[in-house]
């Protein structure tokens, strides 16, 4: 088990990259995270729900993602309320002071999840969340020491030295945690080292005194992983795009970052596009005016989210955008949010009511509590150009604009478009994976060279670099001993 000194170490890279490293020396390996907090969530091919790192972290493992693989998934909707899917499926509500209370309660379906994946493997991998260290929310843990003492699970510690102070970090987590907490650490990692990693020699033995285990390496920073799907929100922050040297126009998309954005890895083949400037808008700044396309990505919360919106006055720069003769597209609960009207009538994402979209589409949504969770795959009707990704949310959207469809799929026809096309909204997730429909689509936005971007291949290609870096960086050998002497 991969645990932290804290958040957004690189333990979900680390575990990917692990994965594919042992893959590749001919093992069975599984990826399992007890419990994860994101809105950047996948759905399996059997409609389960889970973290979108596990199901990168199955990609690198060479099997099919499953709900095994992060029983306890958290998808806030509120600055302190999330909705609980469990083992694939959404179980409730909690804030944060009832899911304290209910996490020992989820115990056993995380070592039920465990205990299937262990039997289908040669190693299971397995993420902490957040730190160990955080004794305030020890009681009932399930998301680190808890579950690696229930499991009786091996673990190496990894400290984030681009940060400062790993050294600390590292020993000061060691010593916060009780004795057979501590026992169970049996090495350390220090992660994203940039520069000459000699310069580090002397500190190691202070670390391994302090841990009373072993350091297994010095990672070099990997700068090929900000490609990769991030694990959640926080990896939007300072996300730009880099236009490729001698590019002649760039495609300009702006995205307004909303509080609750989700599913925001539908942006990551976009920004990789070497002729797209794709801008993530902040709080408290216009869209720009030269953009060609405005995409409304997906939202845990719709209705909070559109109120934030027009706050924003973003509702007013879109109406100056299409009047520039700009394009719109809305994703999930941006596709939501151009209809006229939102209702939510059982009080589905927070107090029932209904509320007033944008109106540039006529189609109206009605949220349900019947979550929709399917892997599917198709064509759009305006290129023809094949299309697959996965629909997951809660509600229905019709109206007039949805005669004119913007997919086809496996259930009959998705999505709406306008009268001039300008504008279009789908409910499916990563539909900018599929290379043929992203060249067809950016090419109307303004016509371009297709790019050599082969977008899964890329995917994959990262994922073995990864694996070959910390094949020279790790001692991966002693890291497998440690996992077979468990």
């Amino acid at each position: 088990m991969l645990q932290g000194t804290g958040s957004h170490v690189g333990k979900s890279l680390l575990v990917a990259g692990l994965c594919r490293a042992y893959r590749n020396r001919g093992l069975s390996v599984r990826p399992f995270k007890a419990q994860n907090m994101s809105n950047n969530a996948a759905v399996t091919e059997s409609g389960a729900e889970i973290g979108r790192a596990q199901a990168l972290q199955a990609r690198a493992a060479g099997v099919a993602a499953s709900a095994d693989m992060n029983p306890v998934l958290l998808k806030p909707e509120s600055e302190t309320g999330a909705q609980v899917i469990v083992q694939g499926k959404v179980s409730g509500k909690a804030d944060a002071r009832a899911y304290h209370l209910l996490k020992p309660h989820l115990l056993p379906a995380v070592l039920e999840s465990f205990e299937r994946l262990s039997r289908q493997a040669d190693i299971v991998l397995v993420e902490g969340a957040g730190s160990p260290a955080e004794v305030n929310l020890r009681q009932g843990d399930i998301a680190n020491m808890g579950f690696a003492l229930a499991a009786q699970v091996p673990v190496i510690l990894v400290g984030d030295i681009e940060r400062g102070g790993v050294i600390a970090s590292l020993i000061g987590t060691a010593h916060l945690l009780e004795g057979n907490e501590r026992a169970l650490i049996k090495g350390c990692v220090v992660n994203k080292f940039r520069g000459d990693p000699s310069l580090f020699d002397d500190a190691i033995p202070v670390i391994e005194h302090g841990l009373g285990a072993p350091c297994l390496g010095v990672i070099p920073y990997f700068a090929q992983a900000g490609l990769l799907p991030a694990e959640d929100a926080v990896g939007l922050d300072g996300a730009v795009t880099t236009l490729a040297p001698g590019t002649k126009r760039a495609i300009r998309i702006a995205v307004p970052r909303l509080p609750r954005i989700a599913n925001f890895d539908d942006l990551d083949p976009l920004r990789a596009e070497p002729d797209v400037d794709l801008s993530l808008v902040e709080p408290g700044r216009a869209l720009p005016g030269d953009a060609d396309l405005v995409l409304l990505p997906g939202s845990k919360s719709t209705r909070a989210d559109l109120v934030e919106l027009k706050s924003q006055g973003w509702d007013i720069d879109i109406h100056a955008h299409l009047r520039r003769g700009g394009n719109l597209l809305g994703l999930c609960g941006g596709y939501q949010m151009l209809g006229q009207i939102i209702a939510d009538p059982d009080g589905v994402e927070g107090a029932a009511g209904t509320s007033e979209g944008l109106g540039f589409l006529d189609v109206t949504t009605v949220l349900n509590g019947d979550k929709r969770l399917e892997a599917v795959k198709g064509r759009e009707l305006a290129s023809g150009e094949d299309v697959r990704g996965y629909e997951m949310h809660m509600g229905a959207t019709d109206g007039p604009d949805a005669s004119r469809p913007m997919l086809e799929l496996g259930h009959g026809f998705e999505g709406a478009c306008s009268v001039d096309g300008k504008i279009s909204g789908s409910y499916v997730h990563g539909l900018f994976a599929a290379d043929g429909f992203r060249h067809a689509f950016l090419n109307r936005l303004a016509a371009r060279q297709r790019s050599p971007l082969a977008w899964e291949t890329s995917i994959d290609e990262i994922l073995d670099a990864l694996a070959q870096h910390l094949e020279q960086a790790l001692d991966l050998d002693h890291v497998l001993e440690i996992a077979r002497a468990a």
